[in-house]
């Protein structure tokens, strides 16, 4: 426990014999229940998972290839069925990319009631950042720039799922929308923004090994930036009659379609597009922060 917290983990993992063991050994002390979601894994993951010695309560729950995310969600709601709250809910990864030294601090803004949901940053030193490969470097800044368009709030590394959610935000949950794949930390990001939840970034180790990522990346872009466009469209039309600032926003962004349109009769009117979304999006921003309680001024 930490406070009057009690802790637990969600560890999703898919054929990860190799890493799960460990996972479990070097959980903190802090943690009393640890939930491994065995996602149809074809190798000996369910076993080691059992047969791992940890001072922590585990259970495996084992599933037929879900997804990530549903996998992920599949482990928020046994906590929420089996323990008492307040608790926390702390997602660690199967294969061993997230340093157990780091769970407290992710943890500490929660306990301190300072956030509801708070995110791992791997994107915080340049050591972190250098040791991460430069592929996924270069998807998280695009991935980056684009959560932080469709969520309305600065994201700087959407893809760690090294994450920690309370209780109260748990139970609130529409567990019937959701996001099954690889793309689940920047839905719920989309979402903690719409439904203005306080959202706190914590720096995190980068840590890698011989553990390989199952994303196809063309078909990832594709599905998660569609899946981005339509969460982000929602979001905005919900609040657009709630906030002065989004109603602004909605206009801007109308204005910059409207230079799209103009511009196939005068070239010179596509300097308006960027101009335009500029402004629409950094009006939305305010209008996120509003709605999550701050003060706002241009």
């Amino acid at each position: 426990m930490m406070g009057e917290h009690t802790i637990g983990v969600v560890i999703p993992a898919r054929n990860e014999d190799a890493h799960i063991e460990r996972v479990l050994e070097t959980l903190p002390a802090c943690v009393d229940y640890a939930i491994v979601i065995d996602d149809g894994s074809s190798d000996a993951t369910y076993d080691k998972a059992i047969g791992a010695s940890s001072h922590a309560t585990v259970e495996v729950l084992q599933t037929n290839g879900l997804g990530v995310g549903a996998a992920i969600d599949l482990g928020h709601q046994h906590l929420l069925k089996t323990i008492s709250q307040p608790f926390v809910s702390v997602v660690m990864a199967g294969d061993g990319q997230m340093d157990p030294n780091d769970l407290a601090s992710v943890v500490q803004p929660i306990i301190e009631n300072e956030a509801d949901h708070v995110k791992g940053n791997r994107m915080t030193t340049s050591a972190d950042i250098e040791q991460m490969p430069k592929r996924r470097r270069r998807a998280s800044r695009i991935l980056g720039w684009l959560t932080t368009l469709a969520s309305g709030r600065v994201t700087r590394d959407p893809q760690c799922g090294y994450t920690a959610t309370s209780s109260n935000l748990l139970s609130q949950w529409d567990w019937e929308r959701s996001w099954q794949g690889y793309g689940y930390p920047n839905y719920w990001l989309i979402q903690l923004s719409s439904q203005a939840w306080r959202v706190k970034d914590v720096p995190v180790k980068a840590v890698y090994g011989s553990e390989k990522s199952g994303i196809k990346p063309v078909r990832f872009f594709a599905s998660v930036g569609v899946m981005m466009t339509i969460e982000h469209h929602r979001r905005a039309l919900k609040h657009l009659f709630r906030s002065s600032w989004m109603m602004l926003s909605f206009l801007f962004y109308i204005a910059g379609y409207a230079s799209l349109i103009f511009a196939f009769n005068e070239p010179i009117a596509l300097i308006g597009l960027p101009m335009s979304w500029w402004m629409a999006h950094r009006l939305d921003r305010l209008a996120v922060h509003q709605l999550s309680g701050g003060r706002t001024k241009i």
